[in-house]
């Protein structure tokens, strides 16, 4: 009986929402997107990213962290991919809603990355809540496309969950859980090479959860 009130409190709680605040539960809790979304741009910013600056956002979803990268962004410069066509929809009407479509960003559907090609390399390539939902032989397509798409001096950041816990699940996607020495062998595969330069909460990722835990990777050419 809990299980069902509890069901139906979702539903009538969904049934609630204004079209924004479905499409953020699109990508998470709708309480923490302003937080989300602040601490992309924050990140990257001192990170180093410039507006002339070229960036790929690999899972950009709806947009959260995309928007202000876009503003930050020179016209053109910011590239999105993501798997999923109708969360990918969203974040065109999330661009819209923000009066950006000015900036030209260049948001594409790539259900497998090994068949993108983009023409260009790239100062910037970013993965904010991705690598944590990849089956190993996703996440070796991410690997070789940031080693065909990253500049010489370029630099991939990405977040992972070490925790020494069971997988989990979150929606459709795996929660997958893996330690660093993992990601250090499957980079070396690449030609790449990583730092572990931190947790969430190091650089403001603060929600009071286990995600706050979660490492921030520095991935560069192997020199």
């Amino acid at each position: 009986m809990g299980r069902i009130l509890a069901a139906v409190k979702r539903r009538v709680r969904r049934a609630l929402m204004s079209r924004a605040e479905r499409r953020f539960e699109l990508v998470g809790p709708p309480e923490l997107w302003e937080m989300k979304r602040r601490f992309q741009i924050d990140f990257l910013r001192k990170f180093g990213l410039q507006p002339q600056h070229y960036l790929v956002d690999i899972g950009c979803g709806v947009l959260r962290g995309g928007v202000p990268i876009i503003d930050y962004l020179e016209t053109g410069h910011y590239f999105g991919l993501e798997a999923r066509a109708k969360v990918l929809g969203e974040g065109r009407e999330e661009l819209q809603e923000s009066g950006l479509a000015h900036k030209e960003p260049h948001l594409m559907v790539a259900e497998h990355l090994s068949t993108v090609t983009l023409g260009r390399l790239f100062d910037y390539i970013w993965a904010f809540s991705v690598l944590i939902h990849l089956q190993d032989e996703i996440l070796d397509e991410v690997l070789q496309f940031v080693a065909d798409h990253l500049e010489p001096d370029g630099v991939f950041y990405a977040n992972v969950d070490t925790a020494d816990m069971p997988d989990g699940r979150w929606q459709e996607f795996p929660g997958v859980r893996r330690p660093l020495s993992f990601y250090q062998e499957r980079c070396n595969e690449y030609g790449l090479q990583f730092n572990d330069i931190g947790s969430l909460a190091e650089f403001g990722h603060i929600t009071g959860g286990d995600a706050d835990a979660q490492r921030m990777l520095q991935v560069r050419r192997s020199q």
